[in-house]
This record gives structure tokens, C-alpha cells and sequence, in this order.
């Protein structure tokens, strides 16, 4: 058995503290590490399984240990062992048992120390990658805060407890200064399993990070009374969220914006003045899209097309409606169409109105050519000398008939 007292021990117990492995971690990972350098030392096959280290916790003393079977006549000195030399070691041992047989080397302190270190090493870090890899697969689609550590070519290094997670510049919000030390809530994107650390993306212009400030803020929602149907974002400028109530009783809307708009201003606040628009969700396409281009007032819908191929819809706003309604460079009809899902296009009622009047300008009355005349005077030709011709027919008939009668006179 080698000596190794009680500081590995106190070593293993300040790890647990300050990564969170586990002491019982720990001691497996260096009692793996006598075992293959001793069979790295012996020239022992890895393949070879009756071979293990045993750790005292109580004398502070670890050594490397052969499992034999117990046998009259041995045929594999590596696995078994004769009961008369097992009786030596244990008097009451019979054939069929097995006995632990202590084979540490002498001089083996320093070879396995050597190789201990790098297993536990090892082990170490598998250990903190599973725990951080654990951890972040439970937190994925979650908020969380952190602490903004420095910027790496445009990339935003975020820590979140355990490890640092990377932000993106296309999950960053645009014109957003992200100064170190500052605290900030991030949206945990994805995490990617890697050979060192899991890689942790995470978001601060996602959608979702919306809807988990509203559940935080608004208790309805929290409770399932309120529920959130759709939200549409574009992060920095401006976010639609459309919100249905389960209870006739509670407006979904006013729930939202709290008394005296004290829920909404606490999100916007949050979001750094980032304009949210909350709409009434409705079955009826016609009224989600009136309540989507809101704060615009609409004249009408009319629906081009509803099916599973395409969702379709043309909308007519009064002239003055018609700035607002499309927003700024397209935002708001395009806040509308990612949250309704249907493709609106836009017109004032004088367009509308022009529209139709050029429709009604263009039309004309169908004219017959003169190829078509002629072909109808060619008709009436030909029916009127095939209805001559049946005329001679009758008569050459009659006059037949009348020489007959004649001769049957005479």
C-alpha cells in the first residue's frame, strides 16, 4: 500500500466547493489512474479486468490489488490461484471464491503520482464539461443574467456562472454599447458540445426574451389566464405581441400593460425604450389583421387567398393611414405579417379607387370583324341554297307523283 495521507482528501473536498465535483469523482478518477499505470508498468494488456485500486480513507492508504479465483489445479496464474495459497492469505476461503491479492510495486509512488496527475486531469475537465453541458441543455430556450466580460472580434463574451458563453453580433441589438461588467439578461440560444468546454450561444434580440419578460411581469400570464399566441420582433426598434385571454372576465390587453402602464413600462425599460405593441389575438383573419397593423386604421380586408399553400390578404387604409400603416421602411406591415403569418399588401382608398377606374376604362364591348361578318353572311348562303335545293326536291317529287296518277287515268 502507498502513504498518501489526508491532503488528497482535503484537495478533493475544496474542488467540490469550487467547481462542484464530486469528492467520490475525484477518488475513482485516481484509483483509474493507479490501474493503468500499473498495467502500463507490468506490461499488462488493457484488456486485462481483475485488476482495481482500493483507497482507505480511514489509514490514508491506496494500493493495487489482482481479483483470482480460487482452484485446485491452476491453469492461469493471472486469474487464479491454489487453496492452499489462498488458505495462507485467508484460512477460511474454499474453492469457487475469489481473493483480493495486493500486487502494488515497490518504488510505484512516483510512476503512479505521475500518471495520476494527468488522469485526474483528465478527468477533471470531463467532469466540468459534463456538469456545464448538464446544466446549459436544462437552460437551453431560457433567460438567464450574466456579466458582459470583454468583446472578441465583434463577438460579445457573456459569463453566465459556470463558464462564458459567446454572443453573436447578428444576436446582438444593433447601436447597443455592451460595456464590461455590466449585468444582462440573455436569451440561452443553443449549446454545442465540444472536446474542451461546451460552447454556449446565447441571444439578446431573440423573440423569446420578450415573452419571458411577460411572464415574469405580468402574473395572468404566469397563471395560463393570459396566453401569448404570437410575438414578432425586431430587436432594438420595435416588437408585436399578440396576447388572447382564457377568461371573458380579463382583458388580455390591460393585463399587459398593468395599472397605469406600470408592466409595460418596467419591459420597456428592460428592452431600452424598444417600442411593444399589444394586440388582441382573434381566430377571424380579417380582425387579427385589422388588430396587427395596429396603431393604423383600416378601411377593410378583403381575403385574396386562405389555404394550407398560401395566406393572402389586401388591405385598404384611409390616405392619411397609409405612412402608418406601412411604418418606417416597411416595419410595421412587416412586424404584422411575421405575427399574423399572412402577406398583406397595402393600399390607400385613392389607389384603390384609381385602380378600379382604370379596370372600368379598360374594359370594352366585345366587336365582330369583318372576317366574322363575312363568315355569317357565308352561313346564310349556304343554308338558304340548301333549303332552295330541298324546296326543287319536293317539287321534282310532286310532279312525279302527278304523271303516275295520270297514267293509271288513261
Amino acid at each position: 500500500m502507498i502513504k498518501i495521507g489526508t491532503a488528497l482528501f482535503e484537495a478533493c473536498e475544496e474542488l467540490e466547493r469550487e467547481r462542484g465535483i464530486s469528492k467520490e469523482v475525484l477518488i475513482a478518477s485516481l484509483c483509474d489512474a493507479m490501474v493503468a499505470a500499473y498495467k502500463k508498468h507490468m506490461r499488462i494488456g488493457k484488456e486485462v479486468t481483475n485488476i482495481e485500486a482500493i483507497l482507505d480513507e480511514q489509514s490514508g492508504e491506496i494500493g493495487v490489488f489482482s481479483t483470482k479465483l480460487v482452484v485446485d489445479e491452476v491453469e492461469d496464474n493471472d486469474l487464479q490461484i491454489a487453496l492452499a495459497e489462498a488458505q495462507e492469505i485467508a484460512e477460511d476461503v474454499e474453492i469457487g471464491d475469489e481473493i483480493k491479492l495486493e500486487v502494488t510495486p515497490e518504488q510505484f509512488g512516483r510512476i503512479a503520482a505521475q500518471s495520476a496527475k494527468q488522469v485526474i486531469t483528465q478527468r477533471i475537465r470531463e467532469a466540468e464539461r459534463n456538469l456545464v453541458l448538464n446544466e446549459f441543455l436544462d437552460k437551453k430556450g431560457t433567460l438567464t443574467t450574466g456579466i458582459i466580460q470583454r468583446v472578441e472580434n465583434r463577438n460579445v463574451i457573456v459569463n453566465i456562472g459556470k463558464t462564458d458563453a459567446i454572443m453573436p453580433q447578428k444576436e446582438q441589438i444593433p447601436g447597443e454599447y455592451y460595456k464590461p461588467g455590466n449585468r444582462i439578461r440573455v436569451f440561452v440560444l443553443n449549446v454545442k458540445e465540444t472536446t474542451r468546454l461546451p460552447q454556449v450561444i446565447v441571444s439578446h434580440a431573440h423573440a423569446e426574451i420578450v415573452r419571458e419578460l411577460f411572464e415574469l411581469e405580468v402574473p395572468e400570464i404566469e397563471d395560463g389566464i393570459v396566453e401569448i399566441k404570437s410575438i414578432s420582433r425586431e430587436a432594438g426598434y420595435r416588437t408585436k405581441i399578440a396576447v388572447w385571454s382564457n377568461d371573458p372576465e380579463v382583458d388580455s390587453v390591460g393585463a399587459c400593460i398593468g395599472p397605469r402602464g406600470s408592466r409595460i413600462q418596467t419591459i420597456v425599460s428592460e428592452l431600452k425604450n424598444e417600442k411593444i405593441d399589444i394586440v388582441r389575438y382573434s381566430e377571424d383573419p380579417v380582425e387579427y389583421i385589422v388588430n396587427a397593423l395596429s396603431p393604423a386604421r383600416v378601411v377593410s380586408v378583403d381575403i385574396l387567398a386562405n389555404d394550407e399553400y398560401a395566406h393572402e390578404a389586401m388591405v385598404v387604409v384611409p390616405d392619411d393611414q397609409l405612412s402608418l400603416a406601412i411604418g418606417r421602411e416597411g416595419q410595421n406591415v412587416r412586424l404584422a405579417h411575421k405575427l399574423t403569418g399572412w402577406k398583406i399588401d397595402i393600399k390607400s382608398v385613392s389607389q384603390m379607387e384609381k385602380a378600379e377606374a382604370a379596370n372600368f376604362q379598360n374594359y370594352e364591348e366585345p366587336e365582330y370583324s369583318e372576317d366574322i361578318d363575312e363568315q355569317d353572311e357565308l352561313q346564310q348562303e349556304i343554308e338558304e341554297e340548301m333549303n332552295q335545293q330541298a324546296y326543287d326536291e319536293e317539287d321534282i317529287q310532286v310532279e312525279e307523283t302527278v304523271d303516275e296518277v295520270e297514267d293509271i287515268e288513261e
